[in-house]
C-alpha cells in the first residue's frame, strides 16, 4: 500500500485518509528525526546543535495563528529547541519524556481532546506506542520501518526536510485555513 497517497486506506481503519485529516485540530511533534534530520552536532563547547526547516516553523506559526494545538514531545532536551518553538509561538514543549504516550493522555485530558482530533508525527521506536494511540500517525519518509508499518500517512519528505510542513499544510488546506493570500497582507 502507499502511505503517501492521500487516497489510500489507513491500516486497519478502513476509512480514508483525507476523511481522517479533516477531523485534526491538534498537531504534535516529535522533535529529533521529525523537525531536524536527526543528526546532533557537538560543538567544541559541548553544545549540541540540531538544524530545523524554515518551513516547517512557517507551518507551525501559522498553525499558530490558526488556533490549532500545537505541541511538541520530545525524549530530549535542549533549551534551544524550546526556544525556537516559542519564537513559533508553541507553548506547550515537554522535554525529557520517557513515556510519551502518558504525556500525550494528559495534554488531551488538560486540552479536552479527542483521540481523533489528534494527529502525532513520529519517526523511531520511542514514538511506537504514541502513535498507535493518536487518532492519526504520522510519519516521516525516512523514519524507521517499524513506525512506517502504522502509520496512517507517510510524508514523501524526510525529517528536518518540510515533513512538519506537508502535514500540517494537508490539514490546513482540507479544513479552508490555508489562505496564503490572507496571511500575505497581513504581515
Amino acid at each position: 500500500m502507499n502511505k503517501n497517497s492521500l487516497n489510500n486506506s489507513p491500516s486497519g481503519e478502513g476509512g480514508n485518509i483525507l476523511s481522517l485529516l479533516k477531523k485534526v485540530t491538534t498537531f504534535v511533534f516529535d522533535v529529533d528525526g521529525v523537525l531536524t534530520n536527526g543528526t546532533i552536532l557537538i560543538m567544541p563547547d559541548g553544545l549540541m546543535a540540531r538544524k530545523m526547516n524554515i518551513k516547517d516553523g512557517y507551518a507551525l506559526q501559522l498553525a499558530v495563528k490558526k488556533n490549532y494545538h500545537i505541541a511538541i514531545i520530545s525524549g530530549g532536551n535542549s533549551a534551544e529547541v524550546k526556544e525556537r518553538m516559542q519564537l513559533l509561538g508553541v507553548q506547550d514543549v515537554y522535554m525529557r519524556i520517557t513515556d510519551k504516550k502518558t504525556c500525550l493522555e494528559e495534554y488531551m485530558l488538560v486540552n479536552n481532546l479527542r483521540r481523533e482530533e489528534v494527529l502525532f508525527m513520529g519517526d523511531d521506536i520511542p514514538d511506537y506506542t504514541v502513535m498507535q494511540y493518536a487518532g492519526v500517525a504520522c510519519c516521516p519518509a525516512d523514519a524507521a520501518q517499524e513506525i512506517i508499518s502504522i502509520a496512517h500517512y507517510v510524508s514523501p519528505l524526510k525529517g528536518g526536510e518540510g515533513c512538519a510542513r506537508d502535514v500540517i499544510e494537508k490539514v490546513l488546506k482540507l479544513r479552508g485555513d490555508w489562505q496564503v493570500d490572507t496571511h500575505i497582507k497581513s504581515r
